[in-house]
């Protein structure tokens, strides 16, 4: 556990990106896979804006993923398991690099066959309590041809990440514009951020 946590922050790091590419187990990745296609199934998600609860808007030229929250008052073994994770690496993080995080929320985003989000930052204009952000992914035999790749705007330089199984991302919220590019089939992952209030 402890070797992928340390992957993480050291590419992070070295590079303002961190990228782990087995940080969720292989069992912990195919539980949350089929968890959240059975809540795709049951038309759980919804339409991903931009913007927070004060400000949120919903724009398809945008963004065009669909989204659902994670909470552990779900009461869910998968999504629970999952935030134990979150939970250590947090632990982890704040032992090891004074981040100070005292939070975070998740969700499962779903990118259908001709999904994107063009280029943003992570934090709100209207609050700067995200300090982290982080992305998994729950895509086996993922080809290159399938697209879907998250696209890092470096100031000298773009990094093209896909979004192959198991694989995290991780950066600041504040720092890193990024965007999705064009999706050729569902891509399914996770995303988050750690937050400092």
């Amino acid at each position: 556990m402890y070797t992928n946590f340390n992957k993480l922050i050291d590419s992070f790091l070295e590079n303002n990106v961190g990228i782990a590419d087995q940080f969720l187990s292989e069992s912990l990745a195919k539980n949350l896979k089929e968890n959240l296609i059975a809540l795709y199934k049951k038309n759980m998600f919804l339409p991903a804006g931009t913007g927070n609860d004060k400000q949120i808007n919903h724009n398809r030229l945008v963004r065009s993923d669909v989204i659902y929250w994670l909470d552990r008052s779900h009461k869910d073994a998968v999504e629970n398991e999952f935030f134990d994770l979150i939970d250590d690496f947090v632990s982890y993080l704040n032992r090891t690099c004074y981040t100070g995080i005292t939070g975070y929320e998740f969700h499962y985003t779903m990118y259908d066959k001709g999904s994107f989000y063009k280029k943003h930052l992570d934090q709100f204009r209207n609050n700067d309590s995200r300090k982290y952000s982080m992305i998994m992914y729950l895509n086996p035999e993922w080809m290159k041809e399938d697209g879907g790749e998250l696209c890092i705007h470096h100031d000298d330089h773009l990094q093209n990440i896909d979004p192959t199984n198991r694989k995290s991302v991780f950066f600041r919220s504040n720092e890193i514009e990024h965007e999705v590019l064009l999706s050729n089939k569902p891509r399914l992952g996770l995303a988050g951020w750690f937050k400092v209030n």
